[in-house]
């Protein structure tokens, strides 16, 4: 019976090829309102002032937070076997791209 559950709860994830190639972004712009958080993973390119939002990801503020705490245990389990991550330059926060002021 209990295994007869388990099978029933799986979830069969599907992934096209198209998106398994995945999108590379090296900032993420993160607003968000009181229903829910937008992440914009963009490619910015060295030495041209225009950048292309390369994918979107709506969340609400509970799957953001579920989405933080498993970025912080991957990036833990990361560390654990590779090292500490350094940051190669500095960030300056907070960044305005033009867009709407995130408030908490």
């Amino acid at each position: 019976m209990e295994n007869q559950q388990e099978e029933q709860s799986q979830l069969n994830i599907e992934l096209s090829e198209e998106i398994a190639e995945g999108v590379y972004a090296n900032l993420a712009i993160i607003t968000h309102s009181n229903a829910e958080f937008v992440v914009d993973f963009v490619n910015v390119m060295p030495g041209l002032p225009k950048a292309k939002v390369k994918s979107r990801i709506i969340l609400t503020p509970q799957h953001a937070k579920r989405f933080m705490r498993a970025m912080v245990d991957n990036i833990k389990k990361y560390e654990s076997v590779h090292g500490a991550i350094q940051d190669q330059e500095p960030v300056n926060l907070p960044m305005n791209f033009g867009g709407p002021t995130a408030q908490a």
